[in-house]
C-alpha cells in the first residue's frame, strides 16, 4: 500500500516538474496565462477595437494640429493604454483593499496628473483643449468601482458624468474654431466620440457592474513605507488610523479631549465661571458718567448737516413729431415750441398730443381724431374732425375748430377755452371732473365779438344757435338757470336771439 502511494507521488512530481520546465507554471504555482492568452479575451479585444475606432481619430486630428494639442493627445492615449494593462491585470488579481487599490491604480493616476498639470498652466492658447482632456480622463476611474458603498456612481453613469464636466470646455473649442480651423473642430468631435459612445458602450457591454477581479489570483499589496537610515534605529510608529477598520479606535484616557467633548467636560466639572471677569460698580451702565443719555447739540448739528449728494434730476424724454405706422401722428414732450405744424394728413389718421407745455400746434387738414393728454398751456388749431376732439388730464389749454367737430369731450381738466366755428355749433360737448370750461362762438356778423358762456358740471349740452345778438352774460345766466332743470329740450327766446338747448346728465 505504501509503495503504491509513493509511486503516485513521484508521478505527480514528475508531471509538475515537466510543466515548470515548459513554462506552464507561474512562480506562484498556478497555471500561467501569458500575454497572448489575455489579448484574446473578449473584453480586451473589444478595448482594442475601441482604440482603433475612436482613439485613432483623436490621434489623427491632433497630428494635423501639432504642437501642444498633439502632446496632450499623446498623454490621453497613453492613459487609455495604461487602462488596458490594468484590465488585463485585474483578471489575474484578487480584489484589493482601499490602500491596495490606490497602489494598483497608481500608473493611471500618474498619467492623469501630467494632463492636469498642463490644464493648470496659464498663458496657453489651447487651454480649453487641455481642460477638456483633463476633465474627460476622470471617466477612466470607473475601473475603481468596487460596489455601492465605494462612493462612486455606477460605471456607466460615471463615464457620462465625467464627460458632462469635460463637454463645457469641449464646446468652447467648437465655438472658437468653428470658422477658424476645421482641424480643431474635428479633434473636439473625435474626443467626444471616444467617450460617448465609445467608452460608455464598452463599459455597458463588458463591465456594467464594475471590473471583475480574480478570486484565486495574486494579491496586491500597498506600497511599503520608506525605511529609516541605517545609522539610527527606527523609532516605534503609532498604528495608523484606518477608515476601513471594523473596530473603533479606543480613546486613551491620558490624551486630552478635543472639540465639543472638551466643552462638555468643562461644563460638567462645575467650575464654569472661574475664568470670567467680575463686573464692578463703576463698570455698570447706570454708574457710567460717559453715558448720560443726553444728546449734545454739537452731535445733533453734525448729524443734521445736509449731505453733499447731488439731487436726482427728472429725466425728460426728447421731443417728438412723427407719423407712426402711417396711422397716428405723435406730438410729444414739446416745451415752448409755437411752430408745430401737421400739414400732410388725411381723414384716416389720428393725432395724439402728450406732455407738451407752452406750445402751439396747427393741424392743416381733416383728421379722424385729436387727443390732448397731460398738456399745460397748450394751444391747438384744427380744421375738421371726423370722430371727436378730446382733452384729458390737461391744465389751461385752448382749442379752436375752424371746421366741423361732431363731439368735443373734456375729462379731468382744469381750465379749457373752446373756440367753435359756425360749422361746429352742432357739436355735442361733454365734461367730466373738470372746472373752468368756457365755450366761445362767433358773433352774428364777421365784425362782432366772440360770445362766451360757461359749461357747468355735471351737465353737457347740445345747442343750435340761430341768432347771436345777446350778450355773454345772458347766455351764462341762461345756462346757469337751466342747469338745475330736469328737461330734455328747452326753447327760449332772448332779446334778438333764438336758442334751442338739450340738457342731459353724463352720470
Amino acid at each position: 500500500m505504501e509503495g503504491k502511494l509513493v509511486e503516485r507521488l513521484e508521478a505527480a512530481v514528475a508531471r509538475l516538474e515537466a510543466l515548470a520546465a515548459g513554462g506552464g507554471i507561474s512562480a506562484r504555482g498556478l497555471p500561467d496565462s501569458g500575454g497572448d492568452d489575455m489579448s484574446s479575451d473578449p473584453s480586451i479585444v473589444a478595448f482594442d477595437d475601441l482604440m482603433d475606432q475612436y482613439a485613432a481619430k483623436v490621434s489623427g486630428a491632433a497630428e494635423k494640429i501639432g504642437g501642444q494639442v498633439l502632446d496632450v493627445s499623446k498623454l490621453l492615449l497613453e492613459a487609455f493604454s495604461v487602462e488596458k494593462k490594468l484590465l488585463m491585470e485585474i483578471k489575474q488579481t484578487q480584489k484589493p483593499d482601499m490602500a491596495g487599490l490606490a497602489e494598483f491604480l497608481k500608473p493611471l493616476n500618474e498619467v492623469i496628473m501630467k494632463v492636469n498639470s498642463m490644464a493648470e498652466a496659464r498663458g496657453s492658447e489651447f487651454i480649453n483643449h487641455f481642460k477638456s482632456a483633463a476633465e474627460s480622463l476622470s471617466a477612466l476611474a470607473w475601473i475603481a468601482y468596487t460596489g455601492k458603498d465605494c462612493g462612486m456612481s455606477m460605471p456607466i453613469a460615471h463615464v457620462e458624468e465625467s464627460w458632462q464636466a469635460a463637454e463645457f470646455y469641449n464646446n468652447k473649442v467648437l465655438v472658437e474654431y468653428k470658422t477658424k480651423d476645421p482641424n480643431h473642430v474635428e479633434w473636439a468631435k473625435a474626443l467626444k466620440e471616444l467617450y460617448l459612445p465609445g467608452l460608455r458602450g464598452y463599459v455597458k457591454s463588458h463591465y456594467p457592474l464594475g471590473p471583475v477581479w480574480n478570486a484565486s489570483g495574486k494579491k496586491v499589496s500597498a506600497a511599503p513605507s520608506k525605511a529609516p537610515p541605517s545609522g539610527a534605529p527606527a523609532p516605534p510608529c503609532p498604528p495608523p488610523a484606518s477608515h476601513f477598520t471594523s473596530e473603533p479606535s479606543k480613546a486613551s484616557s491620558s490624551q486630552p479631549k478635543q472639540g465639543m467633548s472638551a466643552v462638555f467636560q468643562e461644563l460638567s466639572s462645575g467650575n464654569v465661571t472661574a475664568g470670567l471677569r467680575k463686573v464692578t460698580d463703576d463698570m455698570k451702565a447706570k454708574n457710567r458718567t460717559d453715558r448720560t443719555g443726553v444728546v449734545s447739540t454739537s452731535k445733533k448739528q453734525t448729524s443734521s448737516t445736509p449731505s453733499t449728494t447731488t439731487p436726482t434730476v427728472k429725466k425728460v424724454a426728447p421731443p417728438k413729431l412723427e407719423l407712426q405706422m402711417g396711422r397716428k401722428w405723435a406730438v410729444e414732450n414739446h416745451i415752448g415750441n409755437k411752430n408745430l405744424v401737421i400739414d400732410d394728413c388725411d381723414a384716416k389718421q389720428s393725432v395724439y398730443v402728450f406732455g407738451c407745455k407752452d406750445s402751439v400746434l396747427q393741424i392743416q387738414g381733416k383728421v379722424n381724431n385729436i387727443t390732448l393728454d397731460k398738456c399745460t398751456k397748450m394751444g391747438v388749431l384744427f380744421k375738421d374732425v371726423v370722430a371727436a376732439f378730446e382733452i384729458v388730464n390737461c391744465n389751461g389749454v385752448e382749442a379752436q375748430c375752424q371746421g366741423s367737430a361732431p363731439t368735443i369731450s373734456v375729462d379731468n381738466t382744469s381750465g379749457a377755452q373752446l373756440y367753435l366755428s359756425k360749422d361746429s355749433l352742432e357739436a355735442a360737448i361733454t365734461t367730466a371732473k373738470s372746472i373752468d370750461i368756457n365755450v366761445l362762438v362767433p358773433g352774428a356778423t364777421s365784425d362782432a365779438d366772440w360770445v362766451s358762456f360757461r359749461v357747468f358740471e355735471p351737465f353737457g349740452f347740445k345747442g343750435y344757435i340761430d341768432d347771436l345778438n345777446s350778450p355773454s352774460s345772458c347766455l351764462e345766466s341762461f345756462c346757469f338757470t337751466y342747469e338745475l332743470l330736469s328737461l330734455n329740450y328747452v326753447n327760449i327766446d332772448l332779446v334778438g336771439m333764438s336758442y334751442r338747448i338739450e340738457v342731459y346728465s353724463i352720470y
